[in-house]
């Protein structure tokens, strides 16, 4: 039987389009800004040329992550997965907090480190409620996530790339991989 939301698939990868365009044209404002430097979140900071860019990227990324997460739980087999779709849709919340706590302000560590949180978390307890190929998926990307947070990297924005791209792995091949 299909899902009536199958549809909503596409909302993941439609996030990290949103959020990838508006983050090249934030960068491309701001030739001071280096990755090997600077976190993403300093193109939304009061250094920055037209921070609105970068901080609306992360609002408006914020409804298609949404949405995808409603594509998750629609989805989900059972109880794992039903929590674990909720928390990847409380991090679409903490998304939109991201641009609405932008760098510079007191809530804004906070809420940038509970995305990322939420999200790992989420997708983590949704592959214990998977089958095996799923949830070997979702374990071992977990597990690069937060072995990830230790290393020394050059700069907090290196890091953030590296844990966005985690989530990007998890959002295109859990809904296109075939079972």
């Amino acid at each position: 039987m299909k899902k009536k939301l199958a549809y909503l698939k596409f909302f993941g990868l439609i996030t990290l389009i949103v959020y990838w365009s508006f983050t090249i044209i934030a960068i491309l404002q701001n030739p001071w800004f280096s990755i090997m430097h600077n976190a993403l979140s300093d193109l939304g900071g009061n250094k920055a040329i037209n921070p609105w860019i970068y901080n609306y990227g992360l609002i408006i990324s914020f409804p298609f992550l949404f949405l995808f997460s409603i594509y998750i739980l629609d989805n989900g087999k059972n109880k794992l997965q039903i929590i674990g779709g909720s928390f990847i849709m409380i991090s679409s919340i903490f998304l939109a907090f991201i641009g609405i706590f932008h760098s510079g302000t007191g809530p804004h560590g906070f809420v940038s480190t509970y995305f990322f949180l939420q999200f790992f978390f989420g997708m983590f307890v949704w592959g214990m409620g998977a089958e095996k190929k799923e949830k070997y998926l979702c374990i071992s990307i977990f597990l690069a996530a937060f072995l990830g947070a230790f290393l020394p990297w050059h700069s907090t924005g290196l890091l953030e790339v590296y844990e966005i791209l985690i989530i990007a792995i998890f959002t295109l091949w859990i809904p296109f991989h075939k079972n």
